[in-house]
């Protein structure tokens, strides 16, 4: 079983697209920084982007929207 669950993280997220834009988006920056919001050991991921994933799940990532 994948986690964190689709269902989850869009309810979090109003799109799979956005999902994969944010998720990409934060694997590279820890790839680059190597910085991780949550200790180690509390990732169940061992791949950046599924701790990208996790991260958005846990809510430490804010997510900006345009009021066009």
């Amino acid at each position: 079983m994948i986690y964190p669950s689709i269902d989850k993280l869009l309810n979090i997220v109003s799109s799979k697209y956005e999902l994969v834009h944010i998720a990409a988006r934060r694997s590279k920056e820890i790839s680059k920084t190597e910085y991780l919001q949550m200790r180690e050991y509390e990732y169940k991921s061992s791949k950046n982007i599924g701790r990208a994933l996790e991260e958005v799940e846990a809510g430490l990532i804010k997510i900006k929207r345009d009021n066009k």
